[in-house]
């Protein structure tokens, strides 16, 4: 069931617990939606209720990922998927290149990594003469 909460400056914050984790932590997804200007209030009303099943639906079908950090989410690629379907020569290799690729974008959320992020990331190893 997703709560929905109005907030002192006019948006609305939508979280849905997604579970709990394995530290017993319960696990939550947010979502900020923010109204169109000209909206009545009972348009905004049925519009944030909208949202809030969509966003639940999604959370339920494990699209959601955004308060994942890229490590976070690379460490659970390699356990779940790499392990099982690469070769382990590729799978080691992998491994090390995390220990360039961590410090640099590990950090980040995914929904806020982007391409020039990527693409800055990756001319500074060729420029540093630390080719891939």
């Amino acid at each position: 069931m997703a709560t929905i909460r109005r907030r002192p400056n006019g948006t609305y914050e939508i979280k849905v617990s997604c579970g709990y984790g394995v530290d017993g932590k319960q696990r939550n997804q947010y979502k900020s939606y923010k109204p169109e200007p000209g909206m009545t209030k009972r348009q905004i009303e049925k519009e944030v209720q909208r949202q809030a099943i969509l966003f639940e639906e999604d959370c339920k079908r494990g699209h959601i990922t955004a308060a994942v950090k890229f490590e976070t989410f690379a460490e659970q690629w390699f356990e779940e998927y790499a392990k099982v379907n690469l070769r382990p020569t590729s799978y080691a290799r992998m491994k090390q290149l995390t220990k360039r690729v961590y410090p640099a974008i590990g950090h980040k959320r995914l929904d806020k990594i982007t391409a020039r992020d990527i693409q800055k990331f990756v001319t500074d190893m060729l420029v540093n003469g630390k080719n891939m």
